[in-house]
């Protein structure tokens, strides 16, 4: 302590301080508070595992009966809080604390004497001061401390103003007995009070009680607790400070009860007495949510007196419901209302959206439709806001291209409006019936026996022709014709007009229109074309585990020299094979059909009757000037095409390779056709005689003489013929099969 006291002058002034000392006790509490700290985290790590810990019986008997384990509420408050105990820093003092040793004041004074001094209340319970003596303030309430201190000091000097603070708080000593968590003695600040200390020891526990937690003093009850009022509410008037060698005694719990079904907090509840009554545990639970069904309420209790203890009852949750009391062990379980609506009909399928309307008396369909615009669906809402952004800048007349042009047609859903349906429920044997009806008579005939009369709980299901498919004479017929025509673009035709009546719809082809090579697209086609060409890659999949399985028996029975020529011959099969089928499936069906024209055919009038459907797509190229030439040749090329011009002349050109297969060589006709030399029997010069066309590819396979035909399939492409024709495959499929 260092005290200086200035030479006597005309305004003597005195000095008081304790730096030194203020920053030594600064230095020693931050090193207590660290170690407190640490301890808190220990012991509130400690608290949370051993609440978390084993469950209670009731708890495992509520397992077996409902699947799952029930928390005990309140449990986890005390598990996952925070210790807060011993000492609490930077808390303001309440005025009426009483001051008492271990308590610390921080003392300023200014004016005829300067003052900056730290005192400890001693265990006399007084303070000194240097040049003013002692000063008395055990008992003292914290808010009266100023004006003791500055009554002192004022017996000795004059027009001195005092200011009083406090520091670190003496601690106090309680004891937690009976179903504690962790029963014992506990050091805490003197500012605690119930509730703190409740948390130093874990809470109760499993079979302490949480609604009647008490204070003991000097041998007399001074407060009891019910956590659950705090816990739920907030409610702390029961909690009260704690006095050095403060008794808390937790009893034992009266009995638990399980809340299950529709309830705000599923749980076991403690029971504050035996008295209790359903509306205070449901009180304490927070009611019942809204979904709740209080008509019907299971209560199942536990007699063991009786030769079957379990039993249940059912009852409603009306006012004498509510006062019923429970026992110990007692399941209340609440159902859920049932989602049905008493007075609504259901409107879904292909409208504006699907809503639950009101039913009145009285309500006809036109009623939940009032008007077309309630059909026209949200999806076909977004096309049509989207038009603006669905172009491209590059017009194109590639197959699987999304154009504009594609798209006409398509900025709204067609209603089905010769069939709709009414689904009813029969209340009395919660039968279904069905009562169609024509949509469109609906709105020309609101008067008519179509416009049905609706009942509570109907649902109104509108199709539109995608839903179910209508007759073809029905269907909207939109088609898309490009290429060499007067007039290209999408028409709208009627059910049964064919290709020749499109043709003059876009006014006849042009000069340089190429009959044999019009292409002819058709949806459903190409979904048939890629189902059948996933199943071809399956199949091919199938027979190479069977090759694969002959190849591993073939090789156990070889010598060693030989197994390894054999085994390494088999890998290389197998990758090329699986290479083979990830090509294949690479691939992607166009719907091409193909018409089969004589390749000399001018005449679009010999274009097949064939009736149009929406989608289709009609494309009328200009006569190509060259021939493509692919494969076990020598240079890989695309010569112009001369009239006349037979297979082996293009060959010629080509070169064939050593290894070329020309036994097995192919036409890939500009129509979409296959021709190779077992498509027909030629009248001379065999395959190579056969005339080239325009646009006509011409592919090559290589020479194999393998074991398997697996490798024969992989490696030299021969059947590759086939999967041209099956899958409508142009020419430009051939590099994906070869790269």
């Amino acid at each position: 302590m260092d005290l200086q006291v200035q030479p006597p002058a005309p305004s003597p002034r005195v000095n008081l301080r304790n730096d030194a000392v203020d920053a030594a006790a600064a230095r020693d509490q931050a090193g207590e508070r660290a170690e407190q700290q640490l301890d808190q985290r220990k012991q509130a790590a400690a608290n949370a595992a051993s609440r978390l810990g084993p469950t209670s019986e009731f708890q495992k008997f509520l397992q077996e009966s409902t699947g799952k384990i029930l928390p005990v509420f309140g449990a986890e408050f005390f598990a996952n809080a925070p210790s807060t105990f011993a000492p609490i820093l930077n808390a303001p003092v309440p005025a009426e604390y009483p001051l008492g040793p271990g308590d610390e004041l921080l003392i300023r004074g200014w004016g005829s004497i300067d003052i900056n001094y730290r005192a400890t209340i001693d265990r006399n319970g007084l303070i000194t001061i240097p040049t003013v003596g002692s000063v008395v303030l055990g008992g003292v309430k914290a808010g009266d401390a100023e004006s003791v201190i500055r009554a002192e000091i004022a017996k000795l000097y004059k027009g001195v103003s005092i200011n009083v603070n406090f520091g670190q708080l003496r601690a106090i000593t309680v004891y937690v007995v009976g179903q504690a968590n962790r029963p014992g003695t506990y050091t805490v600040s003197s500012l605690s009070t119930l509730v703190t200390a409740l948390f130093a020891s874990g809470g109760p526990n499993a079979n302490g009680s949480m609604r009647r937690v008490q204070v003991k003093r000097a041998g007399k009850v001074v407060a009891e607790l019910d956590l659950y009022a705090f816990i739920a509410k907030g409610d702390k008037s029961a909690d009260i400070k704690l006095q050095d060698g403060d008794a808390i005694y937790i009893p034992s719990a009266a009995g638990y009860v399980a809340l299950v079904g529709k309830v705000n907090s599923p749980a076991i509840y403690e029971l504050r007495s035996a008295n209790d009554a359903i509306a205070s545990v449901l009180d304490v639970a927070g009611g019942l949510p809204v979904v709740a069904d209080p008509r019907r309420a299971f209560l199942e209790r536990i007699d063991a007196n009786k030769n079957r203890p379990r039993s249940v009852e059912q009852f409603a949750l009306d006012e004498a419901g509510l006062k019923k009391t429970l026992k110990n062990g007692d399941v209340l379980n609440i159902t859920s209302i049932t989602p049905d609506f008493s007075n609504a009909v259901v409107l879904r399928g292909n409208v504006d959206q699907a809503v639950r309307a009101p039913f009145r008396a009285g309500m006809r369909i036109s009623d939940l439709i009032p008007s077309r615009d309630y059909l026209i669906t949200r999806s076909s809402t977004q096309r049509q806001n989207s038009a603006l952004n669905a172009g491209e800048n590059e017009r194109t007349t590639g197959e699987n291209v999304e154009t504009i042009a594609s798209r006409i047609g398509g900025l709204i859903e067609e209603i089905n409006w010769d069939y709709a349906v009414v689904e009813r429920i029969n209340r009395d044997d919660l039968s279904v019936s069905l009562l169609p009806f024509n949509l469109g008579k609906v709105f020309s005939n609101p008067a008519g026996a179509d416009n049905l009369l609706l009942q509570p709980g109907d649902t109104v299901t509108i199709f539109s022709q995608k839903d179910v498919l209508v007759p073809m004479d029905k269907r909207r017929v939109f088609v898309r014709v490009e290429g060499e025509v007067n007039v290209p673009g999408v028409y709208q035709m009627s059910s049964g007009e064919t290709l020749q009546q499109l043709m003059a719809r876009a006014g006849g082809p042009t000069r340089n229109a190429y009959v044999f090579g019009v292409g002819f697209y058709r949806e459903q086609v190409r979904k048939e074309q890629e189902a059948n060409l996933e199943k071809a890659a399956s199949r091919l999949e199938n027979q190479l585990r069977s090759e694969q399985s002959k190849a591993v028996a073939n090789i156990r029975g070889s010598s060693t020299a030989d197994a390894r020529i054999a085994e390494a011959r088999r890998e290389a099969d197998l990758m090329a094979a699986q290479a083979a089928v990830a090509r294949l499936r690479q691939l992607k069906p166009t719907g091409r059909i193909a018409f089969g024209l004589d390749p000399r055919e001018l005449s679009f009038a010999r274009l097949p009757q064939l009736k149009l459907e929406g989608g289709d797509r009609l494309v009328v190229p200009a006569k190509p000037e060259f021939v493509h030439v692919f494969g076990a040749v020598n240079v890989e090329a695309s010569p112009l095409w001369r009239p006349n011009s037979r297979v082996n002349d293009y060959l010629k050109l080509a070169g064939a390779t050593a290894d070329a297969d020309l036994d097995n060589a192919f036409i890939l006709r500009v129509d979409g056709s296959v021709v190779s030399r077992n498509t027909g029997n030629w009248l001379f010069g065999g395959f190579g005689g056969v005339e080239v066309m325009p646009g006509d590819s011409i592919v090559v396979p290589e020479k194999f003489d393998k074991e398997t035909r697996w490798t024969k399939f992989t490696q030299g492409t021969r059947e590759w013929a086939q999967i041209f024709a099956n899958f409508g495959l142009g020419a430009a499929a051939i590099k994906t099969l070869r790269d």
